[in-house]
């Protein structure tokens, strides 16, 4: 049943001049997010710019047990922030404040609604650095990253956003505020709550501001990207480069399909014979980023590499690693649907999985490009198929049954960084096991024992 007028007004006057949208085109943006296929109304939506505004509606919501999901930018790609019916749809866009920037203790406090740009460019300001870099970083929230615990193309040397969140601020679904963290570097007293709402998805709490670690800016930076005839000499540097103790800040590869698609649309210069592509960047000191430039460009010749480039200058740089970053809006160009997913596995079997993808994807008769982050074992094979067509996207659902099941098998997990959200949570429990699905439930129950937040989400 639609909201009852009693929680519209109710809403409306803790709003205040702010409107909260109830007309169906104002509604259709809030509808879905980055995840393709998956669409659903919301009963209304509210823009609040303040905590105390969101501690009313969720008070408010729990009493009259109104569903309240969350939203960003809509950016996710697990269907997320995707609303259920005659839900309250909370958007956090408007609270995007760069709070405080702390060079002495290298923090950065922001509301959740800041872009991960503006912290990113809110440290240069300061000479500091905030390392993680989802694709969707000019416009997804700093909040929406924690609630997805988001990684990036520099998720092998820097980690992924769990490991820069210092301290929350949470408005629980009844409406009490957590906060929890703060700026030492230790601190050992009691739970880590704040680990507990990293990665929760929007399920236990409302995420109103955020605490973040800064590191200092590396000094250099050496980009290359290396071409390669078959995937496993590809697979191979990168387990080679890995033994050789260099980690680089980024270590990313296209497949053949992602390459062509990538040079139609950016026009880079990539050629177009081989069957993979590396990019890899290393920074920190002068002396170490020539060093292990150098010793990465021995690695890639001593695994037959095609053809490998070495970036001249900054400019050169950016050219080569838009390799990567432009991957999945080149080919979302190919065709009416493009399904991004994500699953990793063990380094070492890399390969095998690759050639996986590739084998169910001739089986069921579809088109994938597949990409991602070597470096950590994190491929996002994406079919590029036609919502519409019903038939076909039914063998887009059996062909990633597969994978995810493959991806178990090795050793893996069927998300190393878009989360569960819908899109996967009929997998979870093949993943997570008895024991940790009963722990999870239990957990959420505790905090959100009404069921409001985010329902359908993780799990039913």
């Amino acid at each position: 049943m639609p909201l009852a007028p009693d929680v519209l007004k109710a809403l409306q006057t803790i709003a205040g001049a702010d409107p909260v949208l109830t007309a169906t085109e104002d509604l259709i943006p809030y509808s879905f997010d980055g995840t393709a296929a998956l669409r659903q109304m919301p009963g209304c939506v509210t823009l609040p710019r303040r905590t105390d505004q969101i501690v009313q509606i969720l008070q408010l919501a729990n009493r009259t047990r109104t569903p309240v999901v969350t939203r960003g930018s809509g950016t996710g790609l697990s269907g997320g922030s995707l609303p259920v019916a005659d839900s309250i749809v909370l958007c956090l866009a408007r609270m995007d404040r760069v709070l405080d920037l702390d060079a002495a203790n290298l923090t950065l406090r922001a509301e959740a609604g800041a872009t991960t740009q503006a912290v990113s460019d809110a440290a240069a300001t300061k000479g500091l650095f905030y390392p993680p870099d989802p694709g969707s970083m000019k416009i997804s929230t700093i909040g929406g990253n924690v609630a997805e615990n988001s990684g990036g193309l520099r998720g092998l040397k820097y980690g992924v956003t769990r490991n820069y969140v210092m301290g929350l601020e949470v408005v629980l679904p009844d409406g009490r505020i957590l906060k929890t963290g703060n700026q030492c570097v230790k601190d050992v007293a009691g739970y880590t709550l704040k680990d507990l709402f990293v990665g929760s998805e929007g399920t236990l709490g409302v995420i109103t501001e955020v605490l973040l670690r800064l590191i200092p800016k590396p000094a250099a930076k050496k980009t290359l990207v290396a071409t390669y005839a078959r995937m496993d000499q590809a697979a191979q540097t990168v387990s080679d480069i890995i033994a050789a103790q260099i980690i680089p800040c980024t270590l990313e590869f296209l497949d053949r399909t992602t390459i062509h698609c990538v040079e139609s649309f950016a026009k880079i210069g990539l050629p177009l014979d081989c069957e993979a592509l590396l990019l890899m960047e290393t920074d920190g000191h002068p002396a170490v980023v020539a060093d292990e430039a150098d010793r990465m460009e021995a690695i890639a010749k001593k695994n037959e590499c095609r053809e490998i480039r070495v970036a001249k200058d900054n400019d050169e740089a950016e050219r080569l690693a838009s390799a990567r970053r432009t991957a999945f809006s080149a080919l979302a160009r190919v065709a009416p649907t493009t399904i991004l997913e994500d699953a990793t596995v063990p380094r070492s079997a890399l390969a095998e999985m690759i050639r996986f993808v590739e084998g169910v994807a001739r089986k069921y008769q579809l088109r994938v490009g597949t990409f991602g982050h070597m470096g950590d074992g994190n491929l996002h094979p994406t079919f590029l198929t036609d919502e519409r067509n019903t038939e076909e996207m039914h063998r887009v659902e059996q062909a990633f049954e597969e994978i995810f099941d493959k991806a178990i098998a090795l050793g893996g997990t069927i998300t190393g960084e878009h989360g569960i959200g819908v899109a996967k949570k009929r997998f979870l429990a093949r993943f997570a096991g008895d024991e940790s699905m009963r722990v999870m439930r239990e957990l959420r129950r505790t905090l959100d024992p009404n069921g409001i937040l985010n329902p359908g989400k993780l799990f039913d």
